[in-house]
């Protein structure tokens, strides 16, 4: 299978980028499915029902979100009726929506997203590894589940890298999303799970990891309030982690980063 996983999705700048872009890599790279961490999308600030219903007008299958999930308010109710919404799947029970999800991909074949949020410089929500396990007991990559992708949101590379470890061989691809910069470091675990510490942003690289940078800078320089902070909106950059899978395993075969738009050095899979 063909995967693709797009970085935090920041403001119109960030949601332009998809709505341009991810057509064309489903066309140009035959891509499966398609995941996108959504959770700045509304003017940086969460998402709502109307923006992820135009995500999956143009080809996303599944969104996942993070610390701002509930930014927008309205999207608690349409996250119990929308299960291609994933929010961290650490949360305490009783929290609406779900964390983790089974979804159909081309010639009959089924894919598990599940995300889960980190705790090093987070909010205190529970054990990430307890629950992603929950998950992973339930399903079997290459026996029940064709291809399954981890989104880790969080903070701290050593947790998202842990993680990663911890879930090699049980996954196609575990990927970080929250910093808003891509790293360098795609690869395949020993037991051929891909990895990726952060796919980066989808969003204007003009700013201060999405931000307007010049309010941005004015309260790290003076320590005051200042305005309030607002997306960038220059030329966006979509940030996203490619991955080709073994069709009998479901482990990876390939790895690679896409970067297009905005300022970022472009890089694209040649398939």
């Amino acid at each position: 299978m063909k995967l693709l996983f797009c970085g935090d999705v920041l403001g119109r700048s960030g949601r332009d980028a998809i709505a341009e872009h991810v057509p064309l890599l489903r066309q140009r790279l035959g891509l499966d499915f398609v995941v996108v961490n959504g959770e700045n999308a509304a003017h940086g600030f969460g998402i709502t029902p109307k923006i992820c219903e135009e995500f999956f007008d143009v080809g996303v299958d599944c969104i996942t979100l993070g610390n701002h999930s509930w930014d927008q308010r309205e999207i608690m109710p349409y996250l119990d009726s929308e299960p291609r919404v994933l929010r961290p799947r650490n949360y305490p029970a009783g929290t609406p929506g779900k964390g983790a999800g089974i979804y159909p991909a081309p010639r009959g074949r089924k894919v598990m997203v599940v995300q889960v949020m980190g705790r090093l410089f987070m909010d205190a929500l529970d054990d990430p590894f307890a629950a992603v396990e929950a998950e992973m007991a339930r399903q079997r990559l290459g026996v029940t589940v064709h291809a399954v992708i981890v989104d880790v949101h969080g903070e701290a590379s050593s947790e998202k890298m842990a993680l990663g470890h911890y879930l090699d061989g049980r996954a196609s691809l575990v990927v970080g999303s929250h910093s808003h910069i891509p790293t360098a470091d795609a690869q395949i675990f020993p037991k051929g799970t891909a990895y990726q510490t952060d796919a980066g942003m989808c969003g204007d690289y003009d700013s201060v990891i999405g931000m307007k940078k010049e309010a941005a800078t004015f309260r790290l320089v003076r320590k005051l309030p200042g305005e309030r902070l607002s997306p960038a909106e220059g030329p966006g950059t979509l940030c996203a982690v490619f991955v080709e899978t073994d069709d009998a395993t479901g482990l990876a075969k390939r790895v690679e980063p896409v970067r297009l738009g905005g300022r970022l050095a472009q890089a694209m899979p040649v398939v």
